[in-house]
């Protein structure tokens, strides 16, 4: 990914953890800008990021599953960098499966997710996932639809 649009995707991060609807609407901005050759990276941030910023979890889950389907479109090589956003996206999948009452999905993702966190490290972003894992698995277990606090 360009150190230009990275700057960007780190920029719309930041405002979007200060000011929801402005960080989403400068990720749309961004994924529309995007062409058919973007970068399986920058789409896949993008897309992510989309999803922690919806209001409604049938959207989110709509931008879950685009950043999932980028990483795994055709021909796509699962390179480290890919590999380490694994537990993240089938985390947020899980959980906005739980949102939207699909339990058994979001059963499902959370042990997927489970069997990928070998690849994150032992510091604090791995520590961030866990705890969130955890959160989830509680959620389930309640059957609660309730959006978590986020991360």
């Amino acid at each position: 990914m360009s150190n230009d649009r990275m700057a960007e995707v780190f920029a719309a991060m930041r405002l979007g953890g200060i000011d929801r609807e402005a960080g989403r609407r400068t990720f749309e901005k961004l994924w529309d800008e995007l062409d058919d050759h973007a970068e399986v990276l920058c789409r896949c941030m993008i897309a992510h990021h989309l999803a922690d910023l919806q209001e409604e979890a049938a959207d989110a889950l709509c931008w879950d599953q685009r950043a999932l389907a980028a990483v795994f479109g055709p021909g796509v090589p699962l390179d480290e960098g890919l590999r380490g956003f694994l537990p993240s996206l089938y985390l947020s999948l899980a959980d906005s499966h739980r949102r939207v009452g699909d339990f058994d999905v979001a059963r499902m993702q959370l042990a997927i997710a489970r069997g990928h966190l070998e690849v994150l490290a032992s510091d604090a972003y791995g520590a961030l996932i866990r705890t969130r894992l955890r959160g989830i698995e509680v959620a389930l277990a309640a059957r609660s639809t309730d959006c978590l606090p986020s991360f």
